[in-house]
């Protein structure tokens, strides 16, 4: 279907001039997650946005939303400019950074992209590292500095785009730029952002037509591989074990289930499952990784571990849920017969005069969900006091989420009356959705990636397109997402109601359609992140701006 061509930009606006200082300007102000300067970053920018033309006349139009209840006193930003019709395209981004410690003696220079490029080439010089990174920033067209690959020059290329929108005489549809905090940690920028959208975009009228998410994908080559759009997100689950032994003298090993043991044939089982590597439309999802396993012991002794903690990194195309913990189940049972064999070969190898502890012929796998429902129907007050429990570790800000996960679940094992050995699957945090293109939206991915590789063309370069960005992302809370699946996810995650509030009664996410266009570079969350500034200040912002127009011109 052909489109109409929208009328040209006014020639005094220089998109790429703008886009290349926005993105200085927003590395320039610290923004890491959890720090005081997240909640600033925000009042900063809405600043920025207030100077323009078009929101000082139409100040309504720009709102700072702080996040409920959040003990930060972080804020989103919404910024929009509008012109004929309800057609809109809303541009995401988060704002917020990993720390820069990172940085050792460089810190300082963290957020000075340029004066940071000269001091990364003297000390990469001296030292002879990472000849590649020493070659980009020689180059001229790479530039380093904390956030400035993740994702802030992809931020910047929205309000560039932005701007040129509002820079426009005539203008068809509606942009609306959406900047948050907290992506790197628990999206809780986004999922406010989520919360809110449909009742903002209702009241003023607007139907979002399409998002475009702005974030950034490594690339160690030459670009090929990340310069994308993406029709979608992978999503991810952290699948978890609460491994129940059961104790035993060390000079007695054969007599108890030692816990630590049990979990290492469970992490080495489960260490790139697989079964559990997803492959979509001939894109592989990273296969299942170990986050994290400890015991639970307080202090030495010769003691075999009585419990362990470990969990999984599970990335998923259109899995479900349901479906990743039946597998985990076949898994965790493949690993629960080797360490029984092992133990018995071992045990006859050493003539030790009895077999196996019995122990070890009844280990059951079971799901948190189980476990609690046996906890809820052996003591009718435990509900009661496991959303006391619940609570309180919600208002823990120095424990991680896996950590409170873990505690929920110890105590369901511990009031539900079962007898270990066994082992407790369950999701330990914050599930991220996948993000899947519906077919009814055929003709506006056509119209879509075609917008997109005119404008890469027209700049001397190309772009494709995907199925799945390949990271996790903010994507997973505006896009199209299973929410019957992430209901049955829920009753697996301890967290859920309580560290993890997210209200599914009235559907899971906006459900626009979502792609991701944003910058490429190497090396982010690490002190060499670098972006490639050709692409992410030149090209980015035209191709953002090329999309947009295309789908508001109907």
């Amino acid at each position: 279907m052909s489109r109409p061509s929208p009328a040209p930009l006014p020639q005094a606006f220089d998109l790429a001039a703008r886009a290349r200082t926005i993105s200085l300007q927003l590395t320039a102000w610290p923004s890491v997650t959890g720090s005081k300067d997240e909640a600033v970053f925000a009042l900063r920018l809405a600043g920025m946005l207030r100077a323009l033309p078009y929101f000082q006349a139409n100040p309504a139009d720009l709102v700072v939303a702080p996040l409920p209840g959040d003990p930060l006193g972080r804020a989103n930003v919404l910024a929009l400019v509008r012109g004929r019709g309800t057609r809109t395209v809303t541009l995401s981004g988060h704002f917020d950074t990993v720390t820069t410690e990172d940085y050792g003696p460089l810190q300082d220079l963290a957020g000075e992209a340029e004066a940071l490029r000269d001091a990364l080439i003297a000390k990469l010089e001296a030292t002879g590292a990472d000849p590649l990174a020493l070659a980009d920033l020689k180059s001229g067209d790479f530039l380093p500095g904390r956030g400035l690959l993740d994702m802030k020059s992809g931020l910047a290329a929205g309000i560039a785009a932005l701007e040129a929108f509002a820079a426009e005489p005539d203008r068809d549809g509606n942009l609306l730029l959406i900047a948050t905090p907290d992506e790197e940690d628990r999206s809780a920028g986004m999922r406010a952002a989520a919360d809110l959208l449909p009742g903002f975009l209702a009241e003023r009228g607007l139907d979002a037509k399409l998002g475009i998410n702005l974030d950034a994908i490594n690339d160690p080559e030459d670009g090929e591989y990340a310069r994308v759009v993406a029709f979608g997100c992978i999503g991810k689950l952290l699948l978890s074990a609460f491994v129940v032994g059961k104790e035993a003298h060390a000079a007695y090993p054969f007599d108890g289930v030692n816990a630590a043991y049990l979990a290492a044939e469970l992490v080495s089982e489960m260490e790139c499952a697989p079964e559990l590597a997803e492959d979509a439309c001939g894109e592989l999802a990273a296969p299942p990784t170990a986050l994290g396993s400890r015991d639970l012991k307080n202090q030495y002794n010769v003691t075999v571990p009585g419990t362990v903690w470990t969990y999984w990194n599970v990335l998923i195309h259109r899995r479900p849920s349901t479906e990743i913990m039946a597998v985990a189940r076949t898994i965790a049972q493949r690993a629960v017969d080797r360490a029984r064999a092992r133990l018995a070969e071992r045990a006859a190898r050493l003539r030790v005069p009895v077999e196996v502890t019995p122990a070890w012929n009844a280990i059951r796998i079971v799901s948190f969900a189980e476990v609690k429902g046996a906890a809820m129907a052996r003591d009718p007050g435990f509900e009661a006091r496991f959303a006391d429990l619940a609570e309180a570790l919600a208002q823990r800000p120095d424990l991680d989420l896996p950590t409170r996960a873990r505690q929920l679940t110890e105590a369901a094992w511990q009031a539900s009356g079962l007898a270990g050995p066994a082992v407790v699957l369950g999701f330990g945090s914050m599930p991220y959705p996948s993000v899947t293109w519906r077919d009814e939206d055929a003709e506006l991915r056509r119209d879509v990636l075609a917008a997109a590789q005119e404008t890469a063309a027209a700049h001397g370069t190309s772009i494709r397109g995907i199925d799945y960005f390949p990271a996790i992302a903010d994507m997973s809370y505006l896009g199209p997402v299973d929410a019957k699946d992430l209901a049955a996810a829920a009753s697996e995650t301890p967290l859920w109601g309580n560290s993890i509030r997210w209200n599914l009664s009235q559907g899971a996410t906006p459900g626009i359609p979502l792609i991701n266009i944003g910058p490429w570079g190497r090396d982010y969350h690490h002190w060499l992140e670098r972006v490639h500034a050709p692409y992410a200040f030149e090209v980015l912002p035209a191709i953002v701006q090329a999309v947009a127009r295309r789908v508001l011109s109907g």
